[in-house]
């Protein structure tokens, strides 16, 4: 196969720019999106590029040196104008977060993919075995908020939605002949609505730290407070957290509980400038960690009932579980494209009897209900319901 070289694409730097290509692109029914963010390089990232292609031209915004972005909100909302992503969530909630847009009519290549069972994932794979062109991956870990950006940082970036368009009419008919196409707009229609997950008090965030549910009562309380001082440091200096300290670090200096600097020197990643930029405030961390209440792990199991009452939920599940990955087994797809694990979940608390219960079931949509429900139904019924079941 021979690629032709493709014409530059468009940078958008200013007001007058941005007006001609919300113009344009309103004309388009169907048109690709994708953005780049900085959070290899900055505490609090931020959307730094958005990238649009349609049948003709490859586009991209610099939000970086524009005031207002306003006038492509109408295109995000207009349900009468597909946008096709690949892998959207993390661009939703970027652009959800910097610039308050809501979206309708999307097309995500990947959820697509997943739903037919295609082998490839990632968009480089994709592109590379069903139009020939391998996407070079250089600039992949760019600084996105640095300017001047150089052009091949912007070929790379225009790479990301310029095939989106053909791969999305390659993946709309093989959906439309396998039967497919209600099962992924129900999935496109859910992704359309995702926000933030709630997150926890800063001074909860250490449990994400592998290793950390594995701690003692004492060593948790070390990990929560050494955590807290790169969190400060992270936010200082506007850096990634991982580029101040590792997560292992922390862990480690939990662990061995050191009191002298020189203790430090046995600790993973703590090399001679580490332990002479952050070493005293470290060890002041440990003895605040000593000092202060153990802190108790998110979602602890405190009364007998409670304890009963889960274990049989976690029976119901493990039985969804199982035959929910029986069928992706059967269909030749990931287990959550039959069922999101939130729904499983949910069935396992809620224990619907009939298929008019199954409807209250929040992550279980109407494709899913009518092709999967008289199943589920005689899953939960097999795996042994309580007389009288209640939710946690």
């Amino acid at each position: 196969m021979i690629v032709l070289p493709l014409p530059s694409p468009i940078l958008i730097a200013d007001a007058s720019g941005l007006t001609s290509l919300a113009r344009e692109l309103a004309q388009e029914p169907t048109i690709a999106v994708d953005t780049e963010s900085n959070s290899l390089f900055a505490y609090r990232e931020r959307v730094c590029l958005i990238q649009f292609s349609t049948p003709e031209r490859d586009y991209i915004v610099d939000p970086l040196l524009l005031s207002d972005l306003r006038e492509l909100g109408p295109l995000f909302t207009n349900p009468r104008q597909q946008k096709v992503f690949h892998a959207a969530e993390y661009d939703l909630l970027g652009l959800k977060r910097d610039y308050g847009f809501e979206f309708a009519n999307l097309f995500d290549t990947k959820i697509a993919a997943s739903t037919l069972g295609w082998p490839q994932m990632g968009l480089a794979g994709i592109v590379e075995a069903h139009f020939g062109v391998k996407m070079n991956k250089r600039y992949q870990r760019s600084n996105w908020g640095q300017r001047p950006l150089t052009p091949d940082q912007l070929d790379y970036a225009r790479l990301d939605t310029h095939y989106l368009l053909a791969l999305r009419n390659l993946l709309e008919a093989e959906l439309t002949a396998q039967g497919r196409v209600e099962e992924a707009y129900e999935a496109f229609a859910r992704l359309a609505l995702v926000t933030e997950d709630s997150q926890p008090e800063a001074t909860e965030r250490f449990w994400r730290v592998n290793g950390a549910r594995d701690l003692t009562p004492m060593q948790a309380g070390i990990l929560r407070e050494v955590y807290l001082y790169r969190e400060q440091q992270a936010a200082h200096s506007d850096r990634p957290p991982f580029k101040v300290m590792g997560e292992q670090t922390l862990l480690e200096i939990a662990k061995s509980c050191p009191k002298r600097l020189s203790d430090l020197k046995a600790v993973t990643g703590m090399t001679p400038g580490q332990i002479r930029r952050h070493g005293g405030e470290l060890l002041l961390a440990v003895k605040r960690g000593l000092l202060a209440p153990a802190p108790l792990p998110p979602h602890i199991e405190r009364t007998p009932d409670e304890v009963r009452e889960r274990d049989e939920v976690r029976e119901r599940y493990d039985c969804l579980h199982e035959w929910r990955k029986q069928i992706a087994q059967t269909r030749g797809v990931q287990s959550d494209v039959i069922l999101p694990r939130q729904a499983l979940w949910e069935l396992a608390r809620r224990v619907p009897r009939t298929l008019a219960e199954l409807e209250t079931i929040e992550h279980l949509s109407p494709w899913r209900r009518h092709a999967y429900g008289t199943e589920i139904l005689m899953v939960l019924a097999e795996s042994g319901q309580p007389s009288n079941p209640r939710d946690p």
